[in-house]
């Protein structure tokens, strides 16, 4: 499975950004999402989440400011990101995790993107 996204940028305090992620190869209907952040210096931390279902989850520091959404069709995960702050800037990864049947029974398999830089001016 791969990973890109795609959409980041530099963009001013107050401003509007929407992160793409388009995954392809063996893609399992049944994946959950998710974008992640890294800022400099700091740990790579949950920005938002999305099952396969539709069900999310966001960090509280994003909340009522971002959504995240998808296209199952498409195999492609959103972020839109409103009201943005300096605080926001940071390495942002898209993230997909599925669960794969082996003899064993189900492995949980996760990949990462490359990552996209928001910058936020204040």
């Amino acid at each position: 499975v791969q990973l890109v996204e795609s959409g980041g940028g530099l963009v001013q305090y107050g401003g509007s950004l929407r992160l793409s992620c388009a995954a392809s190869g063996r893609v399992l209907s049944t994946n959950d999402m998710a974008w992640y952040r890294q800022a400099t210096g700091k740990q790579r931390e949950l920005v938002a989440s999305i099952t396969s279902g539709g069900g999310t989850n966001y960090a509280d520091s994003v909340k009522g400011r971002f959504s995240i959404s998808r296209d199952n069709a498409e195999n492609t995960v959103y972020l839109q990101m409103n009201s943005l702050k300096p605080e926001d800037t940071a390495v942002y990864y898209c993230h997909l995790s599925q669960g794969v049947a082996t003899i064993e029974g189900i492995n949980r398999v996760t990949y990462w993107g490359r990552g996209t830089l928001v910058t936020v001016s204040s």
